[in-house]
C-alpha cells in the first residue's frame, strides 16, 4: 500500500501514530484506517476534482457562503483562483455539516479534525469490531427495515431542522452499526433555504431511502415522508422531535399527483439499478 503524502504529514506531526489499510476509495476521496493512539479512527483523503466534477457540483453548492467577495467574485468569473476557493469549500463544507450535526444529535461520524485536507473521524464499526457495512449490502427484516426507516427518517428531519440537506442519501452512504444506521459522506450537503433544489434533493434523499427498504416492507413504499417534512418547514413548524406520519395530501389543483408518483417510481428503479450495479461490481 501506498501510503498518500498527506497521510505522512500528519504522522509527522502527531495527529495520526500509523495507516493501517485503506477502507474505500471513491472518485472524490480514498478513506484509510488509521491508529491515533489507542484509537482506530478512519482518515477521509479528498481528491482534487477536474473541470468536470466542478459543473456538477454547481447544483450543490447554491447558497454556500464564500469567505469574502473577493472569494466569491473569484468563484463566479471561474478562474484559477477560484477553482481552488471552490475545491476548499467543498472540502470543507463536510467537515462543517459533520461538527454541526453531531451536535445536533444526527447520527453521523464523530469527526476527530480536519488537518492538511483530510478529514480524520470515527470509524463505524460492527457488533465484532469490523467496518460496518453499507445499507446496501445487508439483508433485512420487514421489522428491522422499517425500524431503519424510521430512524433515518428521524435524522433526515434532524439535518433538515439544522438547515442541511443531505443532497445524495442512498443506501451507500449509510452504514450499518451495532446500535443501527449512521449516514456518511456530506461533501454534496445541500443549504435547505438557499438552494432552489432543495426541495428536490430532499425528497430525492427520503424515496431513496423508502425505495431502499422497501423492499423488505413495502408498505413503505405507499408513505410520503419528505413531502410531509418539507411542508412543516416551509410553514416553520418542523421540529427536531416532530412525530410524522407518511401520510401528505397533495393539492391536486396545483401539482401534477402523476408526475410525482413517476418521480417516486424512478427514483426507487434508480436505487435498484445502482445496487444491481454494485453487486455487479462486486462479483467481477
Amino acid at each position: 500500500m501506498k501510503t498518500p503524502a498527506s497521510l505522512l504529514t500528519l504522522i509527522e506531526e502527531g495527529v495520526i501514530d500509523e495507516v493501517m489499510r485503506p477502507l474505500k476509495s471513491g472518485k472524490e476521496a480514498a478513506v484509510y484506517v488509521v491508529r491515533s493512539g489507542d484509537d482506530v479512527r478512519c482518515a477521509k483523503v479528498y481528491k482534487d476534482m477536474a473541470q468536470r466534477s466542478f459543473q456538477k457540483r454547481v447544483q450543490y453548492q447554491e447558497g454556500r457562503k464564500s469567505r469574502g467577495s473577493r472569494e466569491t467574485r473569484a468563484v463566479a468569473t471561474g478562474s484559477r483562483y477560484g477553482r481552488r476557493q471552490q475545491e476548499a469549500e467543498w472540502k470543507n463544507a463536510e467537515v462543517d455539516a459533520l461538527y454541526q450535526l453531531r451536535e445536533a444529535g444526527v447520527r453521523v461520524p464523530e469527526p476527530h479534525g480536519f488537518f492538511h485536507g483530510v478529514l480524520v473521524m470515527e470509524l463505524v464499526t460492527d457488533a465484532a469490531g469490523f467496518s460496518a457495512p453499507r445499507l446496501g449490502e445487508v439483508e433485512l427484516t420487514a421489522e428491522q427495515a422499517r425500524e431503519f426507516h424510521r430512524v433515518l427518517v428521524r435524522q433526515v428531519v434532524r439535518m433538515l431542522c439544522c438547515g442541511l440537506i443531505h443532497g445524495d442519501l442512498s443506501a451507500y452512504n449509510v452504514l450499518v452499526g451495532p446500535d443501527g444506521p449512521v449516514v456518511i459522506d456530506f461533501p454534496q450537503v445541500v443549504s435547505a433555504a438557499g438552494n432552489n433544489a432543495a426541495r428536490t434533493m430532499l425528497l430525492r434523499d427520503v424515496n431513496n431511502l423508502t425505495a431502499t427498504l422497501g423492499r423488505w416492507a413495502p408498505e413503505l413504499l405507499d408513505t410520503w415522508y419528505g413531502e410531509e417534512m418539507w411542508a412543516l418547514f416551509e410553514a416553520g413548524a418542523l421540529q427536531p422531535d416532530t412525530e410524522l406520519t407518511g401520510q401528505f395530501t397533495f393539492d391536486e389543483s396545483t401539482i401534477d399527483l402523476d408526475s410525482v408518483r413517476d418521480a417516486i417510481n424512478d427514483a426507487r428503479e434508480l436505487a435498484l439499478i445502482r445496487q444491481q450495479g454494485r453487486e455487479a461490481a462486486d462479483e467481477d
